[in-house]
């Protein structure tokens, strides 16, 4: 069947402030004093770092539309995209990238640019979007950073980058760094094990399956034979690694979030909406049996999940059994499959979302980065036109206001007083945790460890295992 392209978000779900379009401006006279508080002092001509807006928070929570809601309130307003996946060209619908209509008119940058097989990381992130940044404000204008992707935005905040330690490894190709400590031919998967053996420090920092960090850090010992733990664990990476203190820019940043469970049925709805709007049809499009699935645009969450249903459908459609299209499928066994990689799809998201979370906290909480929250939850289930305005909007825009005005109130947090805490938090980052009584899941630090522990997953293994443990020991001793 042929399927309109719509954006799902604008169609389908009835959420006020996702559904509709742009918010209408506020009252003249608070757009005057807002455009008037941005125009007449513009960033570079207050005396301190140049202002970027930073807009964070986990998928499906309304960065995007927040960010061009803004623009009604401030002159000048250019959205810059930290977006690990809406940077490649493809996969739209999948990535949930803001149409032109919903752009309405505002700037938006770093969207669609990058060719979908090329590894596009941290660093390349940072030295596209430090130029577009300066532009925007060399012209006078707000730069406002609008993503998911964490990571991203600490390579603009934190002057520490990774990828900058390796900065002699441009000559050189992959294959002969690691053809160069006899790893050319092996697996993927013993990659890790090789760096246990040359750094088991740097081995504990990152998770078995991190094959891109993996690689990066088995780079670096090919080409300048330093431990990737000595340069992390040294005094110039405790106090810069994802600090804002020393960023070239003064950011506001602002947090809007909600209520976890709105969050997983707002994924839940929107992976539906998308599956209808054209997603099977883009990833169709980008199939390939043999491809690999930790590079560029096909590491994608939703790409992954639909490899077997794929496999036989296209198995399927070579022996000419398919005559419907994808949605109206008769064959029990591919409908099988594709209930299973939605679902897949769905859970996988909600995963994201709480990552994406945690990230926030611990930014927040072990970084000294000054998040200003807005809990969006009421905005999400209000059925009234205006609850996105009042709820999110408004707050964020007075935040805003007075940051641009250099209000004392919101300046960034003094962590002078905090070192030892944060270094503290960094140095967790290189311990890990082993959960047995769950596959033997791996947890990087105390804190995901304390939360994977409070999790009800966990909490349910663990008492099975206790009974099957107390079984076993009672079945000991009466055969005794």
């Amino acid at each position: 069947i042929s399927v309109e392209k719509k954006n799902p978000l604008k169609s389908a779900l009835e959420m006020p402030h996702l559904a509709a379009p742009a918010s209408p401006p506020p009252a003249p006279n608070l757009m005057s004093d807002a455009r008037e508080a941005a125009s007449s002092s513009p960033p570079s001509e207050r005396g301190r770092r140049k202002a970027v807006v930073v807009v964070m928070g986990a998928t499906g929570a309304g960065k995007s539309r927040l960010a061009v809601d803004l623009a009604g309130h401030f002159a000048g307003v250019e959205v810059v995209s930290a977006d690990s996946m809406q940077v490649y060209r493809g996969l739209d619908v999948l990535t949930n990238k803001v149409s032109l209509d919903e752009q309405n008119g505002v700037p938006h940058h770093l969207l669609s640019i990058v060719d979908p097989s090329v590894e596009f990381t941290c660093r390349h992130f940072r030295d596209h979007a430090l130029p577009i940044i300066e532009d925007i404000l060399d012209r006078g204008g707000l730069p406002v950073v609008v993503g998911g992707t964490n990571f991203y935005i600490q390579a603009l905040v934190s002057p520490f980058l990774f990828e900058d330690m390796s900065e002699d490894m441009q000559g050189c190709t992959l294959s002969d760094q690691l053809d160069d400590i006899g790893l050319a031919t092996d697996g993927v998967g013993s990659g890790y094990e090789h760096l246990k053996e040359i750094d088991p420090i740097a081995a504990q920092r990152i998770h078995p399956n991190n094959h891109r960090k993996i690689k990066r850090y088995l780079e670096l010992y090919a080409t300048t034979g330093a431990l990737p733990s000595d340069l992390f664990q040294g005094e110039a990476a405790e106090d810069k690694w994802g600090r804002p203190t020393s960023s070239r820019f003064d950011c506001c940043f602002l947090w809007v979030d909600a209520e976890l469970h709105v969050l997983d049925n707002y994924v839940n709805e929107r992976v539906d909406c998308m599956i209808n709007a054209g997603l099977l049809d883009e990833v169709r499009n980008i199939y390939n049996p043999g491809a690999v699935y930790t590079q560029g645009l096909r590491q994608a969450i939703g790409v992954r999940e639909f490899d077997e249903f794929f496999r036989l459908y296209f198995t399927k459609k070579e022996s000419d059994e398919i005559k419907a299209g994808m949605l109206n499928l008769h064959d029990d066994k591919l409908k099988s499959l594709l209930d299973e990689a939605v679902s897949q799809l769905k859970a996988n998201t909600r995963r994201l979302v709480r990552r994406q979370r945690r990230r926030l906290h611990r930014l927040n909480k072990d970084f000294g980065w000054n998040l200003h929250h807005i809990d969006a939850t009421e905005a999400f289930q209000c059925t009234t036109g205006d609850s996105w305005h009042v709820k999110v909007i408004k707050p964020c825009a007075d935040t805003v206001r007075r940051f641009l005005s250099n209000d004392t109130t919101l300046a960034s947090k003094d962590c002078s007083n905090d070192g030892g805490g944060t270094r503290l938090a960094s140095r967790e980052l290189w311990t890990q945790y082993v959960c047995e009584a769950c596959d033997n899941r791996v947890l990087r630090g105390a804190h995901e460890w304390e939360q994977h522990k409070q999790g009800r997953g966990h909490r349910r293994r663990t008492q099975r295992l206790k009974r099957k443990s107390k079984i076993k020991s009672t079945s000991s001793e009466a055969e005794v």
